[in-house]
């Protein structure tokens, strides 16, 4: 009879055991899809308790040590971002299989770098053993507006079959801050010279043309691309085209203009990308009918 008791007993503590397994499962998951960086979320909780009369809102205590620790979080994050120029906005993380010694979570994560936006999916594969944690990312999809450009959309494609999240973000890092400084770049003549200056695509495409009102129908266009290289490594590649009328061929312009791709190139490598730009406007805008 005892025994029986027992054997009951024993019987509902592992129910018992398992629900409270399941539970702490459960609560381990809500946890983990939370999203953060997200202003507007975290600011949700707090909206209630915003009133119209604007009182000072009294921060929680903290311990010093955790404000610490907190501080060195924001400040280490500040540096990397304004390092890297990566900005992450929303990045979430769900635990899809956790059995013994194996643990995969399906971490997401957007944001922008230097303004360009990216947005990519991954799961993580973590395995325990007896010399520590190995780590592989696996089912890698990156997403983002410079597809256009073929560099680094084989740098993508790469970083997505060989699962290195290390090779994008330098490639891309690398790529936004070049495309920022031609955007910066091309605003700038266009302020300086808008009579003369013309962006067809806007700051954020990669020529520009060069017009003179006194001279009809020449054009100079610079063309700006950027490539990436195997390494991630982003390089400026830049190109001067002439556009000659066929009724001016033989104007003392178009002498200048055919030899002006050469002489482009020329500078490029002595005086650098901003000081070449600015001669040729400035020789091209000197030149009359």
């Amino acid at each position: 009879m005892e025994s029986n008791i027992y054997h009951v007993y024993e019987n509902e503590i592992q129910s018992l055991e398992e629900e409270i397994e399941t539970l702490a499962q459960e609560y381990e998951n809500n946890q983990l899809e939370s999203t953060l960086y997200s202003d507007e979320k975290i600011l949700m909780p707090v909206k209630p308790f915003q009133r119209e009369s604007h009182e000072e809102y009294e921060e929680p205590e903290f311990s010093p040590d955790l404000k610490a620790w907190f501080n060195s979080l924001e400040s280490d994050l500040s540096f990397l971002m304004k390092f890297t120029g990566i900005c992450p906005a929303n990045c979430s993380r769900k635990t899809l299989e956790k059995t013994g010694n194996k643990t995969i979570q399906n971490y997401r994560l957007s944001g922008n770098c230097h303004s360009l936006p990216f947005d990519l999916e991954f799961q993580l594969l973590e395995i325990q053993s007896e010399e520590g944690i190995s780590a592989a990312v696996t089912d890698l999809s990156i997403i983002t507006e410079s597809d256009e450009n073929c560099d680094i959309s084989k740098i993508m494609s790469r970083a997505e079959e060989e699962g290195n999240l290390l090779l994008f973000f330098r490639a891309f890092s690398n790529f936004a801050q070049w495309c920022k400084h031609r955007k910066c770049t091309f605003l700038h003549f266009k302020a300086k010279y808008p009579d003369i200056v013309t962006l067809p695509e806007g700051p954020t495409g990669d020529y520009m043309i060069i017009k003179n009102p006194e001279l009809s129908g020449f054009e100079l266009m610079i063309i700006w691309k950027i490539a990436v290289n195997e390494e991630g490594t982003a390089i400026p590649v830049l190109d001067l085209l002439p556009k000659i009328p066929a009724h001016n061929i033989q104007h003392k312009a178009a002498a200048a203009a055919e030899n002006a791709p050469g002489c482009f190139r020329i500078m490029l490598r002595l005086l650098g990308i901003e000081a070449s730009i600015d001669s040729v406007v400035k020789s091209f805008a000197m030149e009359t009918e």
